[in-house]
C-alpha cells in the first residue's frame, strides 16, 4: 500500500521501534537513577508503541498478501510479521506488569520482557531488511540511481541520461 507514491509500512514502523526500544533506555535510566520520571516516561512510549505498532501491522498484511505466493519474499515476510507480533505480544506484557504498580515502576520480569522484544525487534528488522534491501519488496520495478521523483507519475523505469543500476557496485572485505 502507498501514499503519495511510497509504502506506508515502512513509514509507520519508525515510531513504534524508536518507542519501544528508547521506552527500555528509559528503564535502564530508572534502574541507575531510582527517578521514577524514567518509569512514567517508559511506560507511556510502550504504550505508544504498542499502539503504532499495531497500526503498522496493518499495513504491512496488506503488504504481505501482494507478495506473489511460494516465494522467499512470502515465506521472509511472514516470519517478519510473526516476531513483529511477538515484538508486541511481549512489550503488551511488560505493560500490563507495570500498569498498577505506583509510579509504574518496572519489574524484573518487565524489564525482561522489554529486553527479549528489544532483541526480537533486531530480528524481525533484519527480516525486513532482507525483503526491501535484497529481495525488493517494495522497490518499484525498474529503480535506479536516476529515477523521476515518485510524485512525478512517471515510471522508476523511464530511462534518463547516464541511469545507473538501482544496486550501485561495493567491494567487500
Amino acid at each position: 500500500m502507498k501514499f503519495m507514491g511510497h509504502a506506508v509500512h515502512p513509514m509507520l514502523i519508525v515510531f513504534p521501534l524508536g518507542l519501544l526500544a528508547a521506552s527500555l533506555g528509559f528503564d535502564a535510566a530508572y534502574l541507575s537513577t531510582d527517578n521514577p520520571e524514567f518509569a512514567i516516561v517508559s511506560f507511556w512510549m510502550i504504550s505508544a508503541g504498542i499502539i503504532g505498532g499495531l497500526l503498522a501491522a496493518i499495513f504491512g498484511a496488506i503488504d504481505w498478501w501482494g507478495i506473489r505466493a511460494n516465494t522467499r519474499a512470502k515465506a521472509i515476510g511472514l516470519w517478519h510479521g510473526i516476531v513483529n507480533v511477538i515484538v508486541v505480544l511481549l512489550f503488551i506484557g511488560s505493560w500490563i506488569l507495570r500498569q498498577d504498580v505506583p509510579g509504574y515502576t518496572p519489574s524484573t520480569s518487565a524489564i525482561t520482557l522489554s529486553c527479549v522484544a528489544v532483541g526480537c525487534a533486531l530480528i524481525s528488522g533484519w527480516l525486513g531488511g532482507e525483503l526491501v534491501e535484497r529481495l525488493g519488496v517494495g522497490v518499484d520495478t525498474g529503480a535506479h540511481l536516476n529515477a523521476p521523483n515518485s510524485l512525478s507519475g512517471r515510471p522508476a523505469s523511464e530511462h534518463a541520461q547516464g541511469a545507473e543500476p538501482a544496486v550501485p557496485r561495493t567491494h567487500s572485505l
